[in-house]
């Protein structure tokens, strides 16, 4: 089985939908998608997603269902070098959230102070276990760390989703903490992340990633990548600092 997550072409926060780039970023996307054979698609209830969504749909004349635990991942929480001030889990500094060792622990990560303020976990949980009974759904069910295929299948699946939500899917597949893949991964707008199903023994499925934001759409197009989500390679640039 196959999995593909897509995150949104470039936003446009104020509407929930894509800017003029990300449209155009969108239509790129089409091209490659359209070229697949994809057994279904599904879709964050959120407009810039849906609007990702939909040029690709619209080409392939297919639908997508659509999932509320898609959304981005909801929560926020405060940062600890600026109280008071509260912002996505994955935008700390390095020194912050690095400090602290569980962060770096699938089982551990979300048993800090901050992280049971805000119920981080609780929001995680909510995701995995959608997620885990639609994997089921598809023939493959949880079991512990593995998955046991039940109905196994070669099918491609597309997720249109967002950047911090898929963190969270992969970190669950993968069995890694989403601390490390919110700071440490960073999809670009219309990115494809595919990761499968590797069943080296018969009924025991693990995840592999094949491949990380993926935007050769853009590349061969001669689009640049936009630049949210990212910081400055170097401070003196005149790019996002904070």
């Amino acid at each position: 089985m196959k999995l593909l997550f897509v995150r949104h072409g470039d936003p446009n926060y104020e509407i929930d939908s894509l800017t003029e780039k990300g449209w155009k970023e969108a239509a790129y996307l089409s091209e490659k998608l359209a070229k697949l054979d994809v057994k279904e698609f599904y879709v964050s209830p959120l407009g810039r997603a849906k609007d990702t969504a939909s040029l690709t749909l619209e080409r392939m004349n297919r639908a997508a269902i659509e999932k509320e635990w898609l959304r981005e991942f909801a929560i926020s929480i405060e940062r600890p070098d600026i109280p008071g001030r509260l912002g996505p889990t994955w935008d700390w500094l390095p020194e912050d959230w690095m400090a602290e060792e569980k962060y770096f622990l699938k089982d551990a990560w979300y048993d800090t102070d901050i992280m049971k303020k805000y119920g981080v976990k609780e929001e995680y949980d909510w995701i995995c276990r959608n997620f885990d009974e639609l994997l089921a759904e598809l023939g493959y069910h949880r079991d512990g760390k593995i998955y046991r295929a039940e109905k196994s299948n070669n099918d491609t699946y597309v997720f249109f989703c967002h950047l911090g939500l898929g963190c969270v899917l992969i970190s669950h597949l993968l069995n890694i903490s989403p601390m490390i893949l919110w700071h440490g991964l960073c999809a670009a707008p219309s990115s494809v992340t595919t990761v499968v199903t590797e069943e080296r023994r018969e009924g025991v499925a693990a995840f592999r990633m094949l491949s990380y934001g993926d935007i050769s759409h853009l590349y061969v197009k001669d689009e640049p990548p936009a630049f949210m989500a990212r910081f400055c390679e170097s401070f003196a640039n005149d790019e996002r600092h904070d």
